[in-house]
């Protein structure tokens, strides 16, 4: 059944994946956006987290392209790169370089600028789509707030030439954090949503660079990506050892040099952030970044808490109102889930207008219902690690007692989990599929031939009969040794002997 108009608020990832189903359903979709959109890949004033780096998971990625037909090959045609991380990624983990091998999970690489422009490039090729610029939303227009009746009818705007205002049979709010609807519907007489909150005080550092020419960049320098896990030794260290580092490349051969931690205040001004760099723990971080040419200011990042309104737990939630992205939910960036689940929940919105003809009350609790299970995945994620803090703030903090729990578990299980992965290809599969939010972290945890692989693995490592050796030298670069199928008889005593294996 088509319907008349459509409007979004926002032009963002969230906002044009909504477009792009929302096309299918109603004669025009009107994207409202503030900014003054650019022609190409740049950074603009309403995506301040652009100048960071950007993962699209796996689940994301096959979202967007369900809703834009080839837009992962657009994507890699315009710069972006399919790598497979646990080939082409040096990871630093808690006792050194993991060794490399195959795996199940590729991603593609780009920067956020790019994907954007991507996405407006395949909106921009469906007619029923226009996206007007320069427009600052201002309100809402509705009836009967707070009724069983109540219904959000429209928005109100305003633009250099002057204040204005747009009918709609529905109104989609993909204005991010900062979104202003929760406040006007309270003014029309909506109850607020309850919210989640769980703000474990992240703070990232961003600075972008320029890689050296392939023929100039060291014979060791395999990898693509790098990863510097915080350590986990309770000694004393420098605090750059806490941050979670990336070095990410992006298209047009450049890297995103980030750093990241849990409560700890991180540089914003170039010289400390060189010299943060060079502190990271493993020492090839430090010198990948002095080998490549700096082309950016220090971008800084502190609005990263976790945060949910509950739309779904309302007696009369607002008809005729749709929130996806930041909106409704705004996740840790630390765990890259935003984009991802905007996308899913623009599937839901075009897979409830397929199968619904009215956009009555019925209509929109069951939308907020198959979105709210959606939003389950990645939110149990984030308050897994996250509520492990002292210091974290929020409706979700929890008792000591578990904080000690989830502090004293997290990470042996994650390397557990991580060491496991090298040797039983169904662990690396499933834990790929939970980071990509492609299962639970409920199914995994409760998934017995999952903990049977991990369990096997602790007890071939204690009777020294594991294969695929581990834990090489972070002074040292990482072996650049493909490790897949290999079967080689490494023990505990030679895991840290890597380097005598390169070439195997």
């Amino acid at each position: 059944m088509r319907r008349k108009t459509a409007v979004v608020l926002g032009g963002s990832v969230a906002g044009l994946c909504a477009a792009g189903v929302l096309a299918r359903h109603f004669d025009e979709v009107i994207v409202l956006e503030r900014d003054q959109l650019p022609p190409d890949a740049e950074h603009r004033r309403g995506v301040p987290q652009s100048k960071h780096p950007h993962f699209l998971l796996n689940s994301g990625r096959r979202a967007i392209g369900e809703i834009f037909p080839g837009f992962e090959e657009a994507l890699i045609a315009a710069g972006g790169m399919r790598l497979m991380p646990s080939m082409d990624a040096a990871y630093c983990e808690n006792d050194g370089w993991a060794p490399r091998k195959s795996g199940s999970m590729t991603m593609v690489y780009s920067s956020r600028v790019l994907i954007e422009r991507v996405l407006r490039d395949k909106v921009r090729e469906l007619p029923a789509i226009e996206i007007r610029e320069g427009v600052t939303v201002t309100g809402l227009r509705s009836s009967g707030g707070g009724t069983a009746r109540g219904r959000v009818e429209g928005v109100e705007y305003r633009t250099a030439d002057g204040d204005g205002h747009l009918a709609a049979d529905l109104v989609v709010d993909a204005l991010g954090r900062g979104s202003s609807v929760v406040d006007w519907l309270r003014a029309a007489g909506w109850r607020a949503p309850p919210e989640k909150t769980l703000d474990a005080k992240v703070t990232y550092t961003s600075r972008w660079y320029d890689l050296p020419p392939a023929d100039r960049r060291p014979e060791t320098w395999w990898w693509k990506h790098l990863v510097v896990t915080p350590t986990q030794d309770t000694g004393d260290h420098p605090a750059e050892h806490e941050f979670l580092s990336n070095f990410f490349p992006i298209e047009g051969g450049r890297a995103i040099v980030c750093m990241g931690s849990w409560g700890i205040e991180m540089p914003r001004r170039t010289e400390a952030f060189e010299a943060a760099v060079d502190r990271v723990r493993a020492t090839l971080f430090g010198r990948a970044a002095r080998a490549c040419t700096p082309t950016s200011e220090v971008h800084l990042t502190r609005s990263t808490g976790n945060k949910w309104r509950r739309f779904d737990l309302l007696d009369v939630p607002p008809v005729g109102l749709v929130c996806v992205g930041d909106s409704i939910c705004a996740f840790n960036p630390f765990y890259a889930q935003g984009m991802s689940s905007a996308a899913r929940s623009a599937l839901i919105l075009d897979a409830m207008l397929r199968g619904r003809d009215a956009l009555d009350l019925a209509f929109f609790r069951e939308f907020l219902a198959r979105q709210k299970t959606s939003l389950d995945v990645p939110w149990m994620l984030a308050m897994a690690r996250d509520q492990a803090y002292d210091f974290a703030t929020g409706t979700e903090t929890v008792p000591a007692w578990r904080r000690r729990i989830a502090a004293r578990l997290s990470w042996p299980i994650f390397n557990a989990i991580t060491a496991a992965s090298r040797e039983d290809a169904y662990v690396e599969r499933t834990f790929a599929e939970v980071f990509n939010l492609d299962r639970s972290l409920k199914e995994m945890a409760t998934d017995p031939r999952f903990w049977f692989g991990i369990a096997r693995y602790k007890l071939r490592q204690r009777l020294g009969r594991t294969v695929v050796p581990g834990g090489f030298d972070d002074r040292q670069d990482p072996p650049g040794t493909d490790f897949t199928g290999y079967t080689g008889a490494a023990s505990a005593r030679t895991a840290h002997r890597g380097d005598d294996l390169v070439g195997a």
